[in-house]
């Protein structure tokens, strides 16, 4: 048996060699790769959903064809999603429900899904639009990542307040204006962007007032897509939002425009909350190679946002903000004038031309369409003067400065600070605040409206900004100060948001912005008036909720004096009041029931009690008739005696 000790061969010249020549040509077969760019793929799960075509039904194409591009779209995008992503799960639109999201880490929208509430208007008997309630196609509270493609930003999001509102459906193929900074340009896949100085968009001019006056002659762009719909007649159009105040709450955030039809800002790539809106609509098929990288990369950054749904909620997507006082001042102008007579003038000859063509087509006799039809019974309207285009721009605050055009500007700068908007389009200067002096997107106006309820001092003003300016409902002056020092450091005001004070907070019910209509609701439900042979007397209800959901209501009213219990202790003999309700088949709860407020029995005792009215609420989703069945279960007490335990029942119809 040898002693030699063993120990590690030593390596050759030639092996040390050969050893170095291997690792010089790994790390330039990486660069390389890098430079090429091969990509080491990301273990997120995506569910792509799908629908859409590359070419609109409108632009005249055959239908089988629209439903044929609907799949070859769909098997671009599955390519592509598995160039970056271990897994990738298609589904169709049709087929989606919101549940489905929460087995994958993103899910990319590019169909639309069937609406869990659907479109509805209410008309007057003239058939005058009354009142539009939006499709719903997510509730409120859904908090799972999404990506949505073009147009689906609008579509998904208005029944739910994105930010990601219609404002243009006129997106072509090339970004401008993007965040060089933002992470979807960085990585995880690496991205270098192609990008060439062109002439800035002409449409961009006709905005210069919301860029002080200044719209540069040239702007650096990169092309998202091969073809767009200026250059490829039916293909499809992308969608930029309203970028007016789209970043004044924390849950959004801009990252790039693109080629539109409207201001150089319009947000064509950009977040709210756990939605991420990429408003160009072309497939993989159409898209560049960055454009890819890019899209894929924001795929990745939305899956940050799991759990992080959205605070502040735009339902009137043509709400004025602040923004809206450089059109009003731009429109005080005669230069404003001049060009909306040119406009008008220009389109009244591209009329008649049209019409000159349609009549002739007519004494052919050739079938018209129906543009056609219409240009035949165009007439050129009269012409405006500077009087009129005055009145109908500045229509809150002619009666106010009339045709001294050159005071609206100082009356808009002097009053910047005290405007509040409701309705489209529409601003006022609120009275209330502009008295105390303070602008009222600063918290402080709510520090000193609570100080007038504190004193007893202007209490009705106080009350009226407390309640344009906040969600809240308190009925005590201690109640809104209590809300207000625990909030002060995280209130945000968003004007797209509803010209609201808001807390910046996940937190279930802080920021309701259905709080009032479903109290009225619930007001609606009313027991029978008690006494002291019937102490006790319930009611029960169904509301509305706007994620499409409903909610059982059961009120108990206490006769004053007598208490049922909330909560017993072992030690104590009473019963403890249990609220069952029973739903039909189809039906099935959504949650925890919300259980009301207590108060103690006594200080030597766990036992708690319900005293006065008290409102049990359970959330509930399904479908079809049937009956819920809503069974209270207490005992009724007062200082000196208890009834005998009693269960009272109500039947409510679905």
């Amino acid at each position: 048996m040898s002693n030699t000790k063993h120990r590690p061969p030593s390596l050759s010249l030639r092996g040390l060699g050969l050893a170095l020549l291997a690792a010089v040509a790994l790390i330039f077969f990486n660069l390389s790769c890098q430079e090429q760019g091969t990509i080491k793929k990301s273990n997120l799960k995506i569910l792509y959903v799908w629908g859409s075509s590359d070419y609109d039904r409108s632009s005249g194409r055959d239908s089988v064809l629209v439903a044929k591009g609907a799949e070859e779209r769909r098997d671009a995008f599955e390519k592509m999603l598995h160039e970056y992503f271990d897994s990738v799960t298609l589904v169709r639109a049709l087929d989606y429900a919101q549940d489905m999201s929460k087995d994958y880490d993103v899910t990319v929208i590019d169909g639309t899904p069937t609406p869990i509430v659907p479109r509805k208007i209410e008309r007057d008997e003239s058939g005058r639009v009354l009142s539009i309630q939006q499709a719903i196609y997510f509730t409120e509270d859904f908090d799972y990542p999404i990506v949505t493609i073009g147009e689906l930003g609008e579509t998904l999001g208005r029944g739910i307040g994105l930010k990601t509102d219609w404002y243009c459906l006129c997106l072509d193929a090339e970004a401008l204006n993007w965040r060089k900074k933002h992470p979807i340009f960085k990585g995880p896949f690496p991205v270098k962007l192609t990008v060439v100085t062109k002439p800035t968009p002409e449409d961009a001019f006709s905005y210069a007032y919301f860029h002080d006056g200044v719209v540069p002659d040239s702007i650096p762009m990169w092309a998202v897509q091969t073809k767009g719909y200026k250059t490829e007649q039916g293909f499809r159009v992308g969608m930029v939002s309203r970028p007016w105040r789209f970043e004044d709450s924390p849950d959004a955030e801009y990252i790039s425009s693109g080629v539109n039809a409207k201001t150089l800002d319009a947000v064509a790539i950009g977040r709210h909350g756990n939605f991420l809106h990429w408003g160009f609509a072309a497939s993989p098929t159409y898209m560049t190679e960055e454009g890819q990288r890019v899209l894929a990369n924001a795929i990745v950054y939305i899956s940050k946002f799991k759990g992080k749904g959205v605070i502040a909620r735009k339902y009137n997507d043509r709400i004025a903000t602040r923004e809206w006082l450089k059109e009003l001042k731009y429109y005080a102008t005669y230069e404003s004038y001049e060009k909306t007579v040119k406009r008008n003038e220009e389109f009244a000859n591209s009329m008649l031309e049209r019409q000159k063509n349609a009549q002739e087509k007519k004494e052919r006799g050739e079938t018209l369409t129906r543009d056609e039809q219409s240009a035949l019974n165009y007439r050129r309207p009269p012409a405006i003067s500077f009087e009129d285009h005055i009145k109908r721009q500045q229509r809150n605050f002619f009666p106010l400065i009339g045709m001294n055009v050159e005071e609206y500007a100082k009356f808009y700068d002097a009053n910047y600070d005290y405007f509040y908007g409701e309705g489209f389009y529409n601003l006022e200067v609120d009275e209330d605040v502009k008295s105390l002096g303070i602008p009222n997107y600063n918290h402080r106006i709510l520090n000193e409206a609570i100080k007038m309820l504190e004193s007893g001092k202007d209490v009705e003003k106080g009350k009226r900004i407390l309640a344009r300016y906040t969600l809240r409902n308190f009925s005590t002056a201690k109640e809104w100060r209590h809300w207000y020092d625990r909030n002060k450091k995280k209130l945000f005001f968003t004007e797209p948001g509803g010209w609201l004070f808001l807390v910046n907070t996940y937190e279930s019910g802080e920021n309701n912005y259905h709080a009032e209509d479903e109290q009225q609701a619930v007001s609606a439900i009313q027991p029978v008036e008690t006494d002291d042979m019937n102490p006790v007397s319930i009611a029960a209800g169904l509301i509305n909720k706007k994620n499409g959901n409903q909610e059982v209501v059961v009120k108990v009213k206490i006769h004053p004096g007598y208490h049922i219990y909330a909560n017993v202790s072992p030690s104590d003999p009473f019963i403890k009041t249990e609220v069952k309700i029973d739903l039909p088949n189809g039906y099935k709860t959504v949650g925890e029931m919300k259980m009301p407020a207590f108060s103690a029995y006594n200080q030597s005792s766990a036992t708690t009690i319900y005293e006065d009215e008290v409102v049990f609420t359970q959330e509930i989703v399904g479908i079809g008739k049937g009956d819920i069945n809503c069974s209270v279960t207490y005992q009724c007490c007062d200082g000196q005696i208890c009834f005998p335990p009693e269960n009272k029942t109500q039947v409510v119809k679905l």
